[in-house]
């Protein structure tokens, strides 16, 4: 079905002037669904089919920038440390480097805010850390602690 679309030719299914397989497509590589849905393309049968009949072409080109970019950013359903306290992925933004967080506000209210991915720390990382804070130092029992913080021996002594 694709060498009979390029054979046609004709305007592409997006409004290009030219189909691509007529235009410039010399190898048809392997296109799957897996494609639209990574890029966040609506599965509905009329924007992701080409003129042939099967999946766009145009589906693979952008697909492995979308595949990076997710890469970089925390998965949905993840909580994360925000600016405005800890929340919950909703949504995922790759292209423009960004997620929506479900936060809440402090009288309990929902609600949901876009961040830039340098904003935002993964929840289990802030959690290691805070445990770290509050834990003594390894040379605490041992000498020449500079934690600051009482030993458990002389807090038992008081």
């Amino acid at each position: 079905p694709r060498d009979v679309a390029k054979i046609i030719g004709g305007m592409g299914a997006c409004g290009i002037e030219t189909r691509c397989c007529s235009k410039f497509l010399t190898d048809f590589s392997p296109i799957s669904i897996k494609m639209a849905k990574e890029q966040g393309i609506s599965l509905t049968p009329n924007e992701i089919t080409g003129m042939c009949g099967r999946l766009r072409c145009c589906l693979i080109y952008e697909y492995q920038q979308y595949v990076e970019a997710r890469k970089q950013l925390p998965k949905r359903n993840k909580r994360v440390g925000t600016p405005k306290g800890e929340g919950k992925v909703v949504d995922v933004l790759p292209m423009s480097n960004k997620v929506v967080v479900l936060l809440e506000s402090d009288e309990g209210k929902k609600f949901t805010e876009t961040f830039e991915r340098e904003d935002l720390q993964p929840w289990d990382e802030l959690e290691a850390l805070r445990r770290k804070s509050e834990a003594p130092c390894d040379r605490h029992n041992t000498g020449g602690c500079t934690c600051g913080k009482s030993s458990p021996r002389k807090n038992n002594q008081n």
